[in-house]
């Protein structure tokens, strides 16, 4: 009764379109999620967000759950879980994401995941890192840790999306470190972040864990720029 009363005050939207959920719907609607633009790229090991990090990153395995077109439904999505607090969105395409890399037949296997980190001015300013419920998910749901003390971020910088091209990669190997024991050493960390545009950053990231000794990377995201 009480949970028929929130929703009535309260009613549940579609994270995407905005119209209301129906009782058996969470996060999305049907409609929109028949409509998700899946790469299916955990099938390709050659595929096109790889190929971003070849001769950049030895990276063991790449890949990104979703086509990120501008005005587009997953822009949407990424908007809503990065801007205005729906962490909902990263639990569902976390418990996605988690799904394709079951069916990955790796030789090494995933030791712990590590989300793209926020600076701590950053992290106070948003409230939350878009990226950790995501991870959260994907790690609980492979039964493996998930740490976010490994990899830091050492400078405070403005939001990637306002800057152009040369702006992203400029001096971005100074932003980030690692902080790391002699247990951290010889692991494959899952690496993951939101959306893949140049790949600038999370060859930045993966410089600084493979600073480990004996580390290996690999790196998923919600969405690759399409």
């Amino acid at each position: 009764m009480i949970k028929s009363l929130i929703n009535l005050f309260f009613p549940k939207v579609c994270s995407a379109c905005r119209t209301l959920l129906m009782s058996n719907e969470v996060v999305f609607c049907t409609s929109c999620r028949h409509e998700m633009p899946l790469t299916q790229y955990y099938l390709d090991p050659k595929n096109e967000a790889a190929k971003k990090f070849y001769g950049r990153v030895d990276a063991v395995h790449v890949s990104a759950l979703l086509y990120f077109n501008k005005r587009g439904i997953v822009q949407e999505l990424i908007h809503n879980l990065k801007y205005k607090g729906h962490e909902e969105i990263g639990s569902v395409l976390g418990s996605w994401q988690a799904e394709e890399l079951k069916e990955l037949q790796l030789e090494i296997p995933f030791d712990a995941v590590i989300p793209v980190p926020l600076h701590k001015r950053k992290l106070r300013e948003r409230g939350y890192n878009q990226v950790s419920t995501f991870g959260k998910i994907i790690a609980s749901e492979l039964n493996i840790p998930f740490s976010e003390k490994i990899l830091i971020r050492k400078v405070y910088s403005k939001t990637q999306s306002k800057k152009n091209l040369i702006g992203r990669t400029e001096n971005i190997e100074n932003i980030f470190d690692t902080v790391f024991t002699e247990t951290d050493h010889h692991k494959h960390y899952l690496l993951v972040d939101d959306v893949l545009t140049t790949g600038a950053t999370l060859e930045a990231c993966s410089r600084a864990l493979l600073k480990i000794p004996g580390a290996k990377i690999s790196i998923v995201c919600m969405a690759m720029a399409h």
